[in-house]
């Protein structure tokens, strides 16, 4: 037979039957009694019994699962990496054939430098508190213990949507620090600030070569209409961001502007109708032609909050779009290599993604968690995204919410 010295060995010792274990954990003197709180000592149950550490795992079962599922929309415009900078390829007008010699050997393919640039990324962390005390444990069930949770899952989905905002509505260029604080510009999109983008086709640019822009300074008029959108998808053409090449156009507005839009027609003299969303009815079908091309139905598939469609545009409803302002985009496909914003999370897997922690007391008098997202945006495609403002000014103005 085992031979145990003491009561603490007792308690140390992995070989005795349970009932045994729980006689003498009874008879053993606990934390409060020695002037110390421990886990024993702490109200561990909510007012319908709910015990607080199968609701702790629940909440990390949550968050696991919002982890994976992530928002669909924001996949299918943004590509997440790691670094404070990568080096990233933009559409040219790609590589040629060239006649052939008898004893020559064909030039070798080759990705221009001039078609890649390095784009960076800043990064921060936050953090939120969850913080209940005793008394409010005792009279609360799961139902009020889930709303507060819920309330922090919210937070962190309009925070990664916030950062997105005000990454494409700002047209100035920043400054990231790296993890060895070194200084990284984060670029927005095209916003005339030198540098040259890679010609396409016959299409050459300057370094003036500006998407922020206003209806008026476009050439249409100080309100919204048609040709004020069809200039936001030549934006996007002249860059190589076409159908032809594969990419989906999203169009992103707010309630006024959808209001106005979905009452364009071809018979009141616009180029397309507005196609309402129907899950029912499949996509559209491009059909190129010698004017530049036209769309039967409406472009192929369908995107996450889409609430209809209008010429190449797949029509997003989004009130997190200031009144005034349109977003066109875009995008490659879900975390797609060619879409236009770059999430950055840590390098370091273990501070990836949104991660609920235990805070420092969980027991009496104050059970508290805390909620941490490491995050950081920059544009990648600088040519992949076109920021429309309503305006009779010829000079784009950024909305005061995302300043």
């Amino acid at each position: 037979m085992q031979k145990i010295a003491s009561t603490r060995d007792l308690l140390v010792a992995d070989d005795l039957h349970p009932s045994v274990m729980r006689l003498i954990k009874s008879m053993t003197v606990q934390g409060a009694e020695r002037g110390f709180n421990e886990r024993a000592d702490a109200i561990i149950k909510a007012q319908d019994g709910t015990d607080i550490n199968d609701f702790w795992n629940e909440v990390n079962a949550a968050v696991n699962l919002r982890n994976r599922q992530r928002n669909q929309l924001v996949d299918l415009l943004t590509y997440r990496v790691t670094d404070i900078a990568e080096k990233v390829t933009v559409p040219t007008s790609g590589e040629d054939f060239e006649k052939a010699t008898e004893y020559g050997l064909p030039k070798a393919i080759r990705v221009s430098p001039g078609n890649t640039f390095w784009r960076g990324y800043d990064f921060d962390f936050y953090d939120l508190g969850v913080r209940f005390t005793w008394m409010y444990i005792a009279d609360a069930d799961i139902r009020d213990l889930r709303a507060q949770v819920n309330a922090a899952l919210e937070a962190d989905n309009r925070l990664v949507f916030n950062r997105i905002m005000r990454t494409l509505f700002n047209p100035l260029n920043s400054t990231g620090i790296s993890d060895d604080n070194l200084p990284v510009t984060v670029f927005k999109f095209y916003n005339g600030d030198g540098e040259i983008p890679p010609p396409v086709g016959t299409t050459t640019f300057l370094g003036t070569h500006n998407h922020y822009v206003t209806t008026q300074g476009m050439g249409t008029s100080a309100t919204l209409n048609p040709a004020s959108v069809e200039g936001m998808q030549t934006q996007l053409d002249h860059h190589g961001y076409t159908l032809l090449a594969g990419y989906r156009k999203v169009l992103w507005v707010n309630t006024q502007e959808y209001n106005v839009i979905r009452t364009w027609k071809v018979a009141s003299g616009a180029p397309w109708d507005f196609i309402p969303d129907d899950t029912r009815t499949g996509g559209g079908v491009f059909i190129p032609d010698g004017s530049g091309g036209r769309y039967v139905g409406a472009p192929a598939g369908r995107v996450p909050g889409q609430v209809g469609t209008y010429g190449p545009w797949h029509v997003v409803l989004n009130d997190y779009i200031p009144a005034g302002y349109l977003v066109g985009l875009a995008s490659g496909g879900p975390d797609g290599l060619t879409n236009p914003i770059g999430i950055r999370e840590h390098s370091n897997p273990a501070y990836r993604g949104l991660k609920a922690l235990p805070g420092n007391r969980a027991g009496y008098p104050l059970i508290e968690s805390f909620f941490q997202r490491g995050l950081g945006t920059g544009i990648r495609q600088r040519g992949a995204g076109v920021v429309m403002q309503v305006s009779g000014n010829a000079a784009y103005t950024v909305p005061a919410i995302y300043v």
